[in-house]
Order: structure tokens, then C-alpha cells, then sequence
């Protein structure tokens, strides 16, 4: 068994959004997947011959009363079926592909755990299903090979150990008590040990549930040969009768809602653990649904599109959401993306055509690239998925294409290393914005330089990092969450000595203000770190204040708008189309 992709828990603010981005994404392919399902059983079912006997079929009949046994063993091959002490379990009359009282069995028990069991051990569920009078010992005389089957699961799980914390405190030592300097030290020799290229560890872990569901298939296939695509899709494990070539009711263990953190670790300390049995039926289509889930989860694991973990998310999200809640926060996430690509299509278009930068803070833009780069490096440090990643990397793409639209791009030469020198446009510095924009962001610097190098010392002497380059990077990052708002002030203090907003790009504004607002319901009925929580009703305050100096600023015909003209020249142009109107009805005449 390969071990499963380690997930890598980032800060809390990254990984709120993270863990927003990925939730969309994991319905998308689950809806992906099931219509792909879909039609490949629409186009490549088999369909039934002419000849009767080309056909198999199922050995058992609906409703036909079963009777099941369920042994725990320790063994993987069984065949103790007089042995009364593995015999955990045993139902009769279970009417095969019957929904009802009587087709779902249950069954709650205590297991004392071995000493090798406690080590690492194995532990295997065997369940046999017979007709009802009938034995599944094939040593039994009256045994009959197509009246019986069964199936082996095991109930323990294998996963790699967690990778010890290599973050420690960079002081050496931590103004907390002496626990706090216990698990420095601890981590300081887990890092050390880290560095050894030794064996992966693995930890077995307790399966407290057991479902056990047989699946209501009665189609007749074709022969073996056609069969066989049906069999390396679906179900492997499938039991065919040697003897008439009919194949066996499928016996299917439902661990699709079985949960990691469900998962009981075993060791020396374990002395009982619980177990719940439960046996049912499932239809075929319920049946393929699930294997179509988990190979979808599984694929998206492998090309790194989903970190290990956020599929139990997804689950959770159904198990334990309110229905009407879920479906309302599915649309309101499908208006979120609508407006998002929405803001992102109109900013881009904003700042392909602006002429001048008039009335617009070119600050704000350089800092904002700062920010976004800050975050990405950060989701680097953090072993992030290659989606979130590409995502915002193409995002630090976009935000230094828009400081060429803002300012100007040089390449000094003179020295050894050619450098990148920032130059102000002319329609910037000629006017008051150039000013305006200094005033804002003098003050706002000493502000937030307080802010970040208060955090930053707090960060380093009650938090524990990696590395230095970890520490300023978490300080930076944390900061940017926290205190990024400010870096909107600067237009608003622009928008105010100007007396004007007409130079805004106000429909993108508008997406990313009804975002806000759909985010604020995500901050209300969805589990989020608190910083993220925050950030949400901070924008909320600035795009008010954006709001309201829109209502108290008349439009100022004289200004230009963000595609460089202004009411003027409109005015202009019609005048001159009017005259020329007139001198053509002249010569008409």
C-alpha cells in the first residue's frame, strides 16, 4: 500500500482560504465524475444477446431470506468456522435487496485488543453469507459451493506516521513556562532525527465501524469476456462460480463515510475499543457512486490538486451541514465564483485601457504586488498544492503587469546587476495625485511599521517557526491578513482632497463589494480561522467609506474618467458633430 500524501497544515489564515478554493473544486470534480460515469455506463453497458445461455446472471434471487456470519481473526486466511470465540456475529433470515426493518442488522461490541495487535498487529473481518439452513464451512457435509460466499476486509488501518514539528523556539527559550521549553527541546531533537533519510514509520489504526452492504445487482451480462470491462471498473473483487458461471451477490465495505479523525491509533494503552457492525443492502447505483467518488478524490491527490485530508472535509460538510444550508451555500459559492471571475474580467480591462493615473494611487498598486508576492512565497514555504499555488503565482503576474500600466518600467545598466527602476507617469506627477499619494502613504508607513515589527516581535517570542525565513515570512503574511486594509486608505485620502471618485473602476468595485457580502455569510456559517474572519468585515467598513464619498462627490465633468476622457470632451465631440450637421444640411440646400 502506497502512503498516502502528507498534508501540510499552513498558517491559519492561508489555509481558510485554501480550504475555500479546494471545497469548490472538490464538488466540481465530484459532479465531473458522475456524469462522466454517467455515459460510459450509457455506451458501454453491455447489452443482452439473443442466445440465453451467452448470459449470467446472479445466483441469488430478490428477497431470498440469507443468514450471515461475521468472525474477527487475526488470520487473513479463515477456516475456524467451530471456533465460538472468533464467531463475533450472527443474523438470520436477511432478505437479500429488500429495503426495510428487517434487511438492515446492527450490532455494537467491545473488543480487547492483543498484545500483537496493540504492536502493529492485523485484524481481519471475515463475513459469509449462505442460504438460510445452509453452512458456509466448506467441510461441512451439506455445504453447497453456490449456496454460500463471503468476503475478507481488514478492520485495522495502516497510515504513516505524522512527521515530528520541526518548528522550535528561535530564542532558545520562551518566556513560557517550562512545558513550553520541554516541547522546544523536543522539537529541536525530532528535527534533528528528521534530517536522517530512515524508513517511513507506520501506525496501525482502529476501523470502529464495519458496514457491510450487499449490492442489489441483478443485470445479466454477457459472457466472461464482455464482462470483464464491467469487472476492472467497478469491482475486482467480484466472485465468479467456476462450475455454472453465474457470478455471486457483491459484498461491498462501506468506509465512504469513515473518517480519519474517526480513527482510533493502537498501542500499548489500548485496553477495549468499540466496534459497530451493521449489514444492509445498496443500490447499484448508490454502489458505483461511491467507487466513482473515491477514485475522483484519488486522482485529484495525484496530481496534487487536493492535499490529504480535504476530501474527509468535503465529506464532513454533507454528514453534518444543514440541507437547506448546503444547498444554499452551493449557490451563493457558484455566485461567489460568478463574481469573482466578474472582478477579474473588469479589472483587467480597467487597467488595459486607463490613459492616466489621475485621481489613482500608484503606491497602492506597488504594495499590493508586495502583498500578493509575500503570499505566495509564504504558500511555498508551505508545501502548498500546485493549484493554490500556479493560482496565486499567476496572480503576482497580473499585479507587476499592472505596475507597468501604473508607472513606468526601466532597466538600469550601470551598475553590475542590471536593476528595475520605477518611474512616475506624467498624468500622475503634473497634479496633486502624486502629492496626495505621498501625504497618505508616509503616514500609513509608520502605522503599519509599527504594526508589523510589533506582531513580528510577539510571533518570535511566543510562537515557534522553522527558520528565520519562516518566522518573517509567517510575520509578513499574518500582517498582510491583518492589517492590508490599510493599504485602501491611501485612495480613499486621494478621493477626499480631490473631491472626486469619478476616476475609480467602479464596476469591478461593485463585484468585489457583493463578494464581501457573500463572504460575510461564509464568516457566519462556515468554520474559518479568526484573522480571515476579520479580514472579511474590515472591507466591509472601507467599501462603505468608498460608498459613501461616491454619494457626497458630484461628478466632476472637467476630470477624466479611467479610460482618459472626461465629460468635457463629450461634450465637445457632439458640439462638433452638431456644426458638422449643420454645414452638410447647408450644402444639401
Amino acid at each position: 500500500m502506497a502512503p498516502p500524501a502528507a498534508a501540510v497544515e499552513g498558517g491559519q489564515a492561508p489555509q481558510g482560504r485554501q480550504q475555500q478554493q479546494q471545497a469548490g473544486f472538490g464538488l466540481t470534480g465530484i459532479i465531473r465524475m458522475v456524469v462522466l460515469w454517467y455515459f460510459a455506463s450509457k455506451f458501454f453497458s453491455p447489452k443482452k444477446p439473443t442466445e440465453p445461455s451467452a448470459l449470467i446472471s446472479n445466483l441469488f434471487q430478490k428477497a431470498q431470506p440469507l443468514d450471515m456470519w461475521l468472525y474477527l481473526s487475526e488470520r487473513e486466511k479463515f477456516n475456524d468456522f467451530g471456533g465460538e470465540s472468533s464467531l463475533v456475529w450472527h443474523e438470520t433470515n436477511i432478505p437479500y435487496a429488500v429495503w426495510g426493518p428487517e434487511s438492515t442488522r446492527t450490532l455494537t461490541l467491545k473488543y480487547h485488543p492483543s498484545e500483537p495487535l496493540k504492536h502493529n498487529g492485523s485484524l481481519y473481518a471475515h463475513v459469509f453469507f449462505a442460504h438460510s439452513g445452509y453452512s458456509p464451512d466448506p467441510n461441512d457435509p451439506e455445504y453447497q459451493p453456490q449456496a454460500a460466499f463471503g468476503r475478507t476486509h481488514s478492520v485495522v488501518m495502516y497510515l504513516p506516521k505524522t512527521k515530528a514539528d520541526k518548528k522550535k523556539s528561535l530564542l532558545g527559550s520562551s518566556p513560557d513556562s517550562s512545558e513550553a521549553q520541554v516541547t522546544s527541546k523536543v522539537a529541536d531533537e525530532t528535527e534533528d532525527d528528521s534530517k536522517d533519510d530512515g524508513p517511513v514509520e507506520w501506525v496501525s489504526y482502529w476501523k470502529p465501524n464495519v458496514t457491510v452492504n450487499l449490492v442489489a445487482d441483478f443485470t445479466q451480462y454477457v459472457s466472461w469476456n464482455s464482462f470483464n470491462f464491467f469487472l476492472n471498473f467497478g469491482c475486482p473483487d467480484l466472485i465468479i462460480d467456476p462450475i455454472t458461471g453465474n457470478y455471486y451477490p457483491i459484498v461491498f465495505f462501506n468506509e465512504f463515510w469513515l473518517l480519519r479523525d474517526k480513527l482510533i491509533p493502537l498501542n500499548e494503552t489500548v485496553t477495549e475499543l468499540s466496534l459497530n457492525l451493521e449489514v444492509g443492502p445498496i443500490s447499484m447505483t448508490k454502489w458505483q457512486l461511491f467507487l466513482q467518488i473515491d477514485q475522483s478524490f484519488q486522482i485529484h491527490r495525484n496530481y496534487g490538486s487536493m492535499l490529504e485530508g480535504e476530501a474527509d472535509e468535503l465529506k464532513r460538510v454533507f454528514l453534518e451541514g444543514n440541507p437547506y444550508l448546503l444547498a444554499i451555500t452551493m449557490v451563493v459559492s457558484l455566485l461567489h465564483s460568478v463574481f469573482d471571475f466578474l472582478a477579474f474580467k473588469n479589472d483587467i480591462q480597467f487597467w488595459n485601457k486607463n490613459k492616466s493615473m489621475e485621481g489613482l494611487s500608484a503606491k497602492t498598486v506597488v504594495v499590493s504586488f508586495i502583498c500578493q508576492l509575500i503570499i505566495f512565497l509564504y504558500l511555498l514555504d508551505n508545501d502548498t498544492s500546485w493549484m493554490i499555488l500556479a493560482s496565486s503565482g499567476i496572480g503576482c503576474v497580473i499585479e507587476f503587469w499592472k505596475i507597468g500600466k501604473a508607472m513606468r518600467i526601466e532597466i538600469d545598466r550601470t551598475g553590475r546587476i542590471p536593476m528595475l527602476k520605477l518611474r512616475d507617469r506624467e498624468s500622475y506627477v503634473r497634479n496633486k495625485t502624486k502629492e496626495y499619494d505621498d501625504i497618505a502613504m508616509k503616514y500609513l508607513s509608520y502605522v503599519l511599521f509599527l504594526l508589523v515589527a510589533g506582531f513580528a516581535v510577539y510571533s518570535l517570542m511566543y510562537e515557534r517557526h522553522r527558520s528565520w525565513y519562516s518566522w518573517i515570512l509567517s510575520s509578513l503574511t499574518s500582517c498582510v491578513y491583518m492589517f492590508g486594509f490599510i493599504m485602501m486608505c491611501p485612495q480613499l485620502f486621494i478621493n477626499y482632497k480631490l473631491k472626486s471618485v469619478a476616476h475609480l473602476p467602479w464596476r469591478q468595485m461593485t463585484y468585489k463589494f457583493l463578494n464581501t457580502i457573500i463572504d460575510d455569510l461564509f464568516a457566519f456559517v462556515i468554520k474559518m480561522p479568526t484573522l480571515h474572519r476579520l479580514s472579511v468585515f474590515r472591507d466591509d467598513l472601507i467599501f462603505l467609506i468608498y460608498l459613501y464619498q461616491r454619494w457626497i462627490y458630484p461628478v466632476d465633468k472637467k476630470r477624466v474618467n479611467e479610460f482618459g476622457f472626461g465629460g468635457e470632451d463629450d461634450q465637445v465631440v457632439d458640439s462638433a458633430g452638431t456644426d458638422a450637421a449643420k454645414e452638410e444640411e447647408k450644402k444639401t440646400n
